[in-house]
């Protein structure tokens, strides 16, 4: 983790979100011996490996010379690039690396794990990480299907084969969450803490990742490249990580993580609450601007060929009104216990073995009824959520993302 992350054309990732120094370098340091000889012996699937996180796993793994590494993912185009990136960057090993364009769901799936299995450790990426994401029942089913149905497909895989250790990624919103996203994530949790029995699992919540596909600040970068005015959110608050640091997190996480831990980011004066407007304006200084802060939307989409001659980029920065936001997040919740003291940097919260497995089972045998009718509500599926979650508080303001610049 030498070295500062950078964007296309030399943009501090550190810098723009408000820090110095990378996170987990000194557990890292103890660690990392140890961790690249555990993925020199290992056979990895790697599912959602060509999303942000997922691929700064991938490439994580690559770098140490594992045995074998397979690369699943549902986005033919990403997972191209992400070949190309590591032909490019890092160039080839001994060991038996391929890609392929699969739906984890799928019977081409099974049909690849059947030829190509066992794994020793197997990792899902694959997520809908979008709070925009509940804005229509459909949507909405798919994310469940997804964090969930899918997770717990994919853990059954992992038993079946005799895997060392499962690790499937979570969120901060998992905790108290007040979105259908954080919420099924924490349902997801649960599968997979019932599954412990079978087989090791372990999982992360970290922050969101800065500049990650599909995010707000990396839509700013294609806004400046279209020309566009940007718009954020002043009174919304979230921690930010770079992509490397989240995927050391993860496999700090599978490879040190006892059953059912979750490991999270100690808050420290490196890892701290940001403004999302406040990223924006140092964004914008990075380019070599100055943010110019406009009171509409249609103000700032008619000042864009004026302003940007003069140095200036025009700005939006809103309260926040959409269904779903909190103020703040938070990695742990009360009543979870935490070992602060094993490492430096990293948080873990030790699961007890106590879930309420009819619950679960009344979720599952739910959704996969309602998938049959071919036919169900949002107030169906956050009606099913507050049943099986005893600390879900959905905010719904019937206010979405998709009506914002």
């Amino acid at each position: 983790m030498s070295g500062k992350p950078r964007l296309a054309g030399g943009l501090d990732i550190l810098s723009v979100i408000g820090r110095e120094k990378p996170l987990f370098a000194t557990d890292l340091k103890k660690y990392g011996q140890e961790m690249d000889q555990r993925v020199a012996d290992g056979r990895f699937l790697v599912i959602g490996g060509a999303g942000s996180i997922g691929s700064a796993v991938v490439r994580e793994i690559f770098k140490r010379n594992p045995r074998v590494l397979h690369v699943v993912d549902i986005s033919e185009n990403n997972l191209a690039e992400l070949v190309r990136d590591i032909r490019s960057s890092l160039g080839y090993i001994k060991g038996d690396f391929k890609a392929f364009a699969l739906d984890c769901g799928s019977v081409e799936f099974d049909a690849m794990v059947a030829e190509h299995g066992p794994y020793d450790y197997v990792l899902n990426f694959s997520a809908l990480k979008h709070v925009r994401s509940e804005k229509d029942p459909y949507t909405l089913m798919r994310m469940i299907r997804v964090n969930v149905l899918n997770t717990d497909r994919i853990v059954q895989h992992a038993i079946n084969m005799g895997a060392r250790k499962h690790f499937c990624v979570s969120t901060d919103k998992a905790s108290n969450p007040v979105n259908m996203m954080g919420a099924s994530k924490r349902i997801m949790e649960m599968f997979l803490m019932r599954r412990a029995d079978q087989i090791p699992v372990s999982t992360a919540r970290f922050a969101n990742v800065a500049f990650s596909d599909g995010s707000l600040p990396h839509s700013w970068t294609v806004r400046v490249r279209k020309g566009q005015p940007l718009a954020a959110p002043d009174d919304v608050r979230r921690y930010f990580v770079t992509d490397t640091e989240g995927a050391i997190l993860c496999l700090m996480s599978t490879f040190f993580g006892q059953n059912r831990e979750i490991f999270f980011p100690k808050l420290s004066e490196e890892l701290h609450l940001e403004k999302f407007s406040n990223i924006c304006r140092r964004f914008v200084r990075s380019l070599g601007y100055e943010p110019y802060e406009c009171e509409s939307e249609d103000e700032a989409r008619s000042k864009i060929s004026e302003l940007i001659p003069q140095g200036k980029w025009p700005c939006y920065f809103f309260t926040s009104d959409t269904t779903g936001e909190k103020d703040f997040e938070e990695f742990f919740m009360e009543g979870e216990q935490v070992d602060w003291q094993r490492f430096a940097d990293i948080g873990v919260v030790m699961n007890d073995v106590r879930w309420d497995t009819a619950a679960l089972d009344r979720f599952q045998s739910s959704i996969e009824s309602m998938l049959a009718s071919g036919k169900w509500t949002k107030s169906q599926l956050v009606d099913l959520f507050n049943a099986t979650l005893s600390r879900f508080s959905h905010k719904e303001t019937y206010k979405y993302l998709d009506d914002r610049m």
